[in-house]
C-alpha cells in the first residue's frame, strides 16, 4: 500500500497550506497537484523528489510510512535535512536503540527493516557512549565466521545511508532484499560489487551486488553473553617455539660452563 497522497494531504495541513498554495511552492500545476493528493496519480520519480525536498521528508517514508501515526520530529536527520529513521529517546534525552533478538531476526530480514509498527514492537536498551544524533540498532549473530564473535553475541551497528560510505576492511551487518542478515568485513570492489569476508578463513568470501543490499550498519561495539575461550590449536605453536627457546637456552648454559 502507498500512503503518498495520505501523506501529501497530512503535511499539508501541517504547514496550514492550501492546495494552490502548495501546488505553487514546488511548482506543480494545481491540477496536477490535486491528482497527487487525491489519489488519482501516483507521483514519478522528478515529482516525488521535489515533494521530498520540500518537506524534508525521504521518499521512502513519503511512500510507504503514514506519517500521522508517527513523531516526524524525532526521526533521524540526514543529509539535505532529509528524513529517514526514528531515533527514540528517554527522559533524560539519551538515546534508546532497538534490540533485534534471535527471535524476531527472522521478521526483521523479511521486511522489517521497513515495518515502522514492526521495530516499534521491539525491546529498547541505552548504551550511554553511542552518539545522540545518528541512528544505532542491536543485531543478532549466528556463527563463528566472526572471531571473537558468536551466537552469543550481539553486534552494535551504526546505519551507514550511503554505500558509497562503506570502509574496506571495516565490519559491518549487512540486509539484503533477498532476506539475509550477515555480520561480515566489507571491501569493496571495482565492478561496484561489495565482497564479504569472514574473519575465520574457513569460510569463503563472497560477492554482493550493491543493487540487493537493502541496510547497512557499521560496527560500534558488541554486547557478549558468553565467556571468550582460548583456542587449543591456536596456542600450541606458541607453547613449541617457548619450548625451542628453552631448549637453546639450556643448549648456551652448557656451552658457557
Amino acid at each position: 500500500m502507498l500512503y503518498i497522497s495520505d501523506n501529501l494531504k497530512y503535511l499539508r495541513s501541517k504547514r496550514k497550506l492550501s492546495q494552490l498554495q502548495a501546488a505553487d511552492a514546488m511548482k506543480f500545476g494545481l491540477d496536477q497537484y490535486k491528482k497527487y493528493e487525491y489519489g488519482k496519480n501516483t507521483p514519478p520519480a522528478e515529482s516525488l523528489l521535489v515533494i521530498s525536498r520540500f518537506y524534508a521528508i525521504s521518499m521512502e517514508l513519503l511512500l510507504t510510512v503514514d506519517l500521522s501515526k508517527i513523531k516526524t520530529e524525532q526521526l533521524l536527520k540526514l543529509d539535505s535535512n532529509r528524513i529517514l529513521m526514528p531515533i527514540v529517546v528517554d527522559r533524560d534525552g539519551s538515546n534508546l536503540i532497538e534490540v533485534v533478538t534471535h527471535k524476531a531476526k527472522a521478521g526483521y530480514s523479511a521486511g522489517g527493516y521497513a515495518d515502522f509498527r514492526f521495530i516499534s514492537e521491539l525491546d529498547h536498551i541505552s548504551l550511554p557512549w553511542l552518539g545522540k544524533n545518528e541512528k544505532y540498532r542491536v543485531f543478532p549473530i549466528d556463527g563463528d565466521s566472526m572471531p571473537p564473535h558468536n551466537s552469543d553475541s550481539s553486534i552494535v551497528g551504526r546505519y551507514i545511508e550511503k554505500l558509497g560510505d562503506i570502509v574496506s576492511g571495516r565490519t559491518y551487518i549487512v540486509i539484503t532484499k533477498n532476506r539475509e542478515m550477515v555480520y561480515k568485513r566489507l571491501r569493496r570492489k571495482k565492478n561496484n560489487d561489495i565482497e564479504l569476508q569472514s574473519d575465520n578463513s574457513f569460510y569463503a568470501p563472497y560477492d554482493v551486488k550493491v543493487s540487493e543490499i537493502a541496510e547497512v550498519w557499521e560496527y560500534s561495539g558488541s554486547i557478549e553473553r558468553g565467556v571468550f575461550k582460548q583456542n587449543a590449536e591456536e596456542l600450541q605453536p606458541l607453547d613449541a617455539v617457548i619450548r625451542k627457546l628453552q631448549q637453546d637456552l639450556m643448549e648456551i648454559k652448557e656451552k658457557v660452563s
